[in-house]
């Protein structure tokens, strides 16, 4: 029905203040939420309004009254789940993440009571059917909310409907136990002795000691039993990769890339069973595959425009990435002097590391000292104030609305508009949180009167190593992860729909990514870069040498990145494609892939894929990243290279793109915005114009 988006983006924000006298209030604003068993009420509440709203849609008041109701009947469940799902990933308190899981399942099972109701649909039906609508937004909510039912099985006999109504919650079941498997069983690597691993990294791991192996004359005396100082890895993704790039042994590395690539082996049977469930479901809707049941209502419109589109990107690519690929094994090689070694996995962080630094100079020290975190705050700043001519100031929060003390709480203000939205940034790892980073919306905008707006509230999640606060520095990558994160925030921030049900990210999957894409570009800009990357010290403006040196390196291996992107896309679309037989063996399955799409060595018994979480939260879609990467470079190309940081760009960014969020046709959106070739037509579906793309990676 009303949350199709809240399957791509969910969570809620809160934020911390130390006034001395604030007001009292709950979790995330919510008064409701002072205590954790505070979410059961929370959820009574949002069932208790809703059901109210479904009573009054039964009186089949006018068409525009019953896109509005069940617009806040989405607006009212979406802000359960979405702050369920936050404090699941991120609170501390383990009390608040166990009742914000029930919160989120009980209410989910309302979402399914809601998705097949009957005089809901009956209502939409009758608002779509009389053709009275009277604005193309309107009209547009009218029909993704019939075609929203419809997706949830209520045309379906009744057998059928039950049915699709228990596949429903168990995949959304299976999806939990995916992700929560990832988190808590990362696996680890213990390495003796500790010298083995640099020195400068040992802080990142788990000191540990055995008894040394002696000889027998030494073993015959107590006294001199010693014990060797090692190291645990553990392989959950962040401490994987600082391993795999800065390790020189590489029978440790060896082992740290086949540990971490064979966890959670739980996670094996949990996607089979979940892409079963899937299958089962989309074949009950009337589907050959899942993949067709997901792309269906995205701009490509069908699986096979899509896996046309991945192979033919697979097939330009794969001789740069051949090329590539030789040119690292060449350098291993010579830095081993051994002429005939092999290139493998566990080699392309390490030697592509190490080729960028010896090619262009580039300390990571030396760019870090340049982002500092409060600094980079200040570069979001320049962006909304240069682009947009609006501000971020930070505000003080009530007792009770924070979860932890490092998570800050911004306002966007504009000096002619006001308040455009409010941001809440939690940018710090910590035991327990959400391991990777990501955009939250908590409440969309929507219109309320013809006066009053409800303004758009999210969050940014990161999981940036430090304790210390905003004097914390970044790595070049990690500013990249800000930035593209930073995008998605904009688009909730400045979209100004009339229904929340398109508000921000809720657009098409394919589209999506645009903004997080389109912004990384921004990240790696002299011009915006000397704005707010200075010395800590000295306060100088980060080098333009230096700026030039990071673009370098970055654009040294483009071609084996972007297969990289290619081949989980077409992996993920296989296995949620049709397939010939059951259960499907997803390891065979991913390694053939891998052979196929990649030039790299699949290394037997890892699978890789169970720890890929995008399987659950994009399913079938995360071609979309390559859709968005086309769509971003285009408009970067033929919009915003020229002047980045001016208001005549950011005009044409928040008024011809940002501000429509999902209410208006993607295609029509992105040709309006910057001109016809930004899309081509394939089949019965829409790709993108390669030609940017192409001439970025230089193929």
């Amino acid at each position: 029905m009303m949350l199709r988006a809240a399957a791509i983006r969910r969570a809620a924000v809160a934020a911390y203040s130390t006034a001395a006298a604030r007001p009292e209030t709950g979790l995330y604003g919510f008064d409701v939420l002072r205590t954790a068993k505070g979410f059961r009420r929370f959820v009574d509440e949002a069932i208790q309004r809703s059901d109210e709203l479904v009573a009054h849609i039964a009186q089949l008041p006018s068409s525009a009254e019953i896109v509005n109701a069940m617009d806040e009947i989405s607006n009212t469940v979406c802000s359960v789940i979405d702050s369920a799902e936050l404090c699941r990933n991120t609170h501390p308190d383990r009390e608040f993440v166990e009742e914000g899981d029930k919160a989120s399942m009980r209410i989910y099972e309302h979402l399914q009571y809601l998705n097949t109701n009957s005089t809901l649909y009956n209502a939409i039906l009758k608002a779509e059917s009389e053709g009275v609508l009277l604005t193309d937004e309107a009209r547009k909510a009218a029909n993704h909310l019939r075609v929203d039912f419809e997706k949830g099985g209520i045309h379906l006999p009744k057998d059928k409907l039950e049915h699709v109504n228990q596949l429903n919650l168990t995949i959304a079941q299976l999806g939990r136990k995916f992700n929560e498997n990832i988190m808590i069983k990362p696996g680890f690597v213990d390495i003796y002795p500790a010298s083995r691993i640099p020195r400068n990294i040992q802080h990142n791991f788990k000191s540990i000691s055995r008894s040394r192996h002696m000889g027998v004359e030494e073993q015959s005396n107590p006294v001199n039993t010693t014990r060797q100082k090692g190291l645990r890895i553990l392989t959950d993704s962040g401490t994987l990769s600082s391993a795999l790039r800065w390790v020189a042994d590489e029978e440790v590395r060896r082992q740290v890339f086949i540990a971490g690539n064979s966890e959670p082996r739980e996670n094996i049977g949990v996607l089979d069973e979940l892409i079963d469930s899937r299958d089962e479901f989309a074949k009950t809707m009337g589907c050959k595959s899942y993949a067709e049941f997901a792309i269906r209502p995205n701009m490509a419109a069908s699986a096979d425009v899509v896996m046309s589109f991945l192979n033919e990107l697979s097939h330009i690519v794969r001789h740069k990435a051949d090329e590539e690929f030789n040119t690292i094994q060449d350098f291993k090689r010579r830095i081993c002097n051994q002429k005939s070694a092999d290139l493998e996995p566990w080699d392309e962080d390490y030697f592509i590391g190490m080729m960028k630094s010896s090619a262009h100079s580039v300390d990571p020290s030396v760019v870090a000292s340049y982002f500092p975190l409060s600094q980079c705050i200040k570069g979001l700043n320049v962006l909304v104030e240069s682009l947009f001519g609006a501000t971020f100031n930070q505000i003080p929060m009530g007792d009770g609305e924070s979860w932890h003390p490092d998570v800050i709480k911004l306002s966007l203000h504009h000096p002619d508009q006001g308040d455009l939205g409010f941001m809440y940034l939690d940018l710090y790892s910590r035991k327990g949180k959400y391991p990777g980073c990501a955009h939250f919306a908590i409440r969309g905008g929507r219109r309320l009167s013809d006066l009053e707006y409800q303004l758009p509230i999210i969050a940014l999640v990161c999981n940036f190593s430090s304790s210390r606060g905003l004097t914390a520095r970044l790595n070049h990558w990690d500013v990249e992860t800000l930035f593209h994160e930073f995008g998605h925030a904009l688009h909730s921030l400045l979209s100004r729909t009339e229904y929340q049900h398109f508000s921000g990210t809720r657009v098409a999957l394919d589209v999506a990514e645009t903004p997080s894409n389109l912004f990384e570009f921004y990240a790696w800009d002299y011009r915006v870069l000397r704005t707010f990357a200075v010395d800590e010290t000295t306060g100088d403006p980060i080098p333009e040498k230096l700026v030039k040196a990071l673009n370098a390196s970055r654009n040294m291996f483009p071609a084996t990145e972007l297969q990289r992107q290619i081949f989980y896309s077409i992996m993920d679309l296989t296995l949620f494609g049709e397939h010939t037989s059951k259960p499907m063996d997803t390891i065979s399955a991913v390694a053939d892939l891998k052979r196929k799409h990649t030039s790299w060595n699949y290394v037997e018994g890892t699978h890789w894929h169970t720890r890929f979480s995008h399987l659950i939260n994009y399913g079938a879609g995360y071609y979309s990243y390559l859709y968005a990467r086309c769509f971003a470079t285009t408009i970067w190309h033929e919009v915003c290279q020229d002047d980045p940081l001016s208001r005549s760009t950011g005009s044409a960014l928040r008024e011809k793109f940002l501000r429509y969020g999902g209410a208006k046709d993607p295609s029509s959106l992105l040709k309006d915005f910057v001109g016809d070739s930004v899309i081509r037509n394939s089949g019965s579906g829409i790709i993108p114009d390669i030609s940017s793309l192409r001439k970025e990676v230089g193929l």
